[in-house]
């Protein structure tokens, strides 16, 4: 009778009902978090056991983990299934929205915004002759052109992922996947911080090859002020450290996708990355706050080319402010960041010898 129970490892099948709690967990993962949510899945689960109680009818006996498993591979994978359930009446559908919106978020506001605010902005400042007015018009005229350009081109990209998806989703319902392997149900279904690891992990990737490519092509980060701005020497002592850093927050995203029972290391790997950061942080403002006497250029300098040009100096000295601002604010949003990332670790300590006892499932 035991031998319905598979042999793979931790995800092994004590109960074979317990199957369809580990599917409607998985779609679960994958379906936009709205107030349809509960009521898509309970009546996905209704359907799903008046399936297992007409064939177990139709054979005479309860069905075992193979055959409710032969059920759940007609019925699709969890993410094609997600996909069926959510409405259709845009170009993104419910199962690539998240990771659309997410990306979104990062090109446009944690990317585009602050390389004009910080960069392109001083320098068209310095070019229309500290004429503010004219500045500001002209760098909100070139970040409208570029959100729009930007935003345009992932729309497209996640439209083509949607269309594709869409047609690849036939065979990937039955062939290639074993609902034998689905991890056990998690009485607490962490289905917003795993999207957001897994969106991290692909991002820290992107993230580490820019890195890789600033010292070659400074264009990347400076825009068109690279024509007459270099990197202080500051950067080159921090360069391989900030890389680490980045690598660091790969190897996190890593083990938090590959061992998800470990509820104690998320905030454990965003304390230990967090702490991390702030010396870096720390130090960068310290360094700079220890410039020799002279022209003050801690982060950007002047090219040779451009060094005799008043204007060009003046551009290097706002860029090199607006850094300096824009550090003080980063220690300042990373200090909090530590203390509530302490207070989250605390609890993760606390909360597993309440609730290891307790049964999880998707379903009153």
């Amino acid at each position: 009778m035991t031998t319905s129970s598979t042999s793979s490892g931790r995800n092994a099948v004590n109960k074979p009902m317990e199957l369809v709690d580990r599917y409607l967990q998985a779609v679960r993962f994958w379906l936009p978090n709205t107030h349809k949510q509960d009521d898509l899945i309970a009546e996905l689960g209704e359907d799903l056991r008046s399936q297992i109680e007409d064939k177990e009818a139709e054979l005479g006996h309860p069905l075992d983990a193979a055959g409710i498993s032969e059920i759940l591979k007609r019925c699709g994978m969890p993410m094609v299934v997600a996909g069926r359930l959510g409405p259709k009446r845009f170009l993104i559908g419910p199962t690539l929205y998240p990771v659309y919106a997410f990306v979104m978020k990062m090109v446009l506001l944690w990317i585009l915004v602050p390389v004009f605010v910080f960069i392109i902005g001083p320098v068209n400042f310095a070019n229309n002759g500290h004429d503010w007015g004219s500045a500001i018009g002209t760098t909100l005229g070139n970040l409208w052109a570029g959100l729009f350009i930007a935003g345009g081109i992932v729309t497209l990209v996640f439209v083509v992922l949607e269309r594709t998806q869409a047609h690849v989703g036939g065979p990937m319902t039955c062939a290639n996947w074993d609902p034998l392997k689905l991890p056990p149900v998690r009485k607490q279904a962490r289905k917003t911080s795993l999207a957001q690891t897994v969106c991290e992990l692909a991002f820290g990737v992107i993230g580490i090859m820019w890195l890789l490519l600033i010292p070659r092509y400074p264009v990347l980060i400076l825009g068109p002020a690279a024509a007459f701005l270099k990197a202080a020497p500051l950067w080159h002592t921090v360069y391989v450290p900030i890389l680490l850093l980045g690598l660091l927050g790969l190897l996190r995203a890593g083990i938090i996708l590959a061992r998800p029972q470990f509820t104690w290391f998320p905030p454990l790997g965003e304390l230990v990355q967090g702490a991390l950061t702030l010396i870096l942080v720390n130090f960068l403002v310290h360094a700079a706050g220890q410039t020799p006497n002279g022209d003050w250029h801690p982060f950007v300098m002047v090219t040779d080319a451009a060094r005799h040009s008043a204007q060009y100096v003046k551009a290097a000295a706002i860029v090199n402010v607006s850094i300096m601002l824009s550090l003080a604010g980063a220690w300042l949003g990373l200090s909090i960041a530590l203390a509530i990332n302490v207070w989250k670790l605390l609890r993760s300590f606390r909360k597993p010898s309440s609730s290891a006892g307790e049964p999880a499932s998707l379903h009153a």
